[in-house]
């Protein structure tokens, strides 16, 4: 364990990069999500348009999202590791706010499939208001990782 420890060490910064890099990705792809989403409802279930914004929507997850949050994840795990993260407060928080973000995520994608299929479980104004969730976790998470307050 020693040995992966050091190699995590001489890679910090790299892997710090790399783990911002893609959280950025992943954020975009989040925010733009419900706002594609607003659209799809809009359209007239079973059009062109419905179906243009639902291949929009698979692009989306296919090329930005899911690539990015799994980096995210394990590019983060590998520098928990390298700091020894895992005894400290915030990281517990972080990871707690970050689950919660990946499930949000699963749970737009699921919600996203639904109106590709002619429903519309969601009105535009929750839509609306659930683009607004990423941003107050980002908020949290960079709080909670550079200030450490616990």
């Amino acid at each position: 364990m020693d040995l992966m420890q050091e190699f995590l060490g001489m890679t910090y910064y790299w892997l710090k990069a790399g783990h911002i890099i893609f959280m950025v990705f992943w954020m975009a792809g989040l925010f733009i999500l419900p706002r594609q989403m607003v659209y799809m409802h809009a359209a007239a279930p079973g059009s062109p348009e419905e179906a243009l914004w639902a291949d929009r929507k698979r692009t989306l997850s296919r090329v930005i999202l899911i690539p990015s949050m799994v980096l995210v994840w394990v590019l983060g795990l590998l520098l928990a590791e390298a700091i020894g993260a895992w005894t400290q407060g915030w990281f517990h928080a972080k990871l707690l706010f970050v689950l919660g973000l990946s499930g949000y995520h699963g749970w737009m994608s699921a919600t996203a499939g639904k109106m590709a299929r002619g429903e519309r479980p969601l009105s535009e104004k929750r839509l609306r208001l659930l683009n607004e969730v990423p941003a107050l976790v980002v908020i949290v998470v960079v709080i909670l990782v550079i200030v450490k307050p616990f």
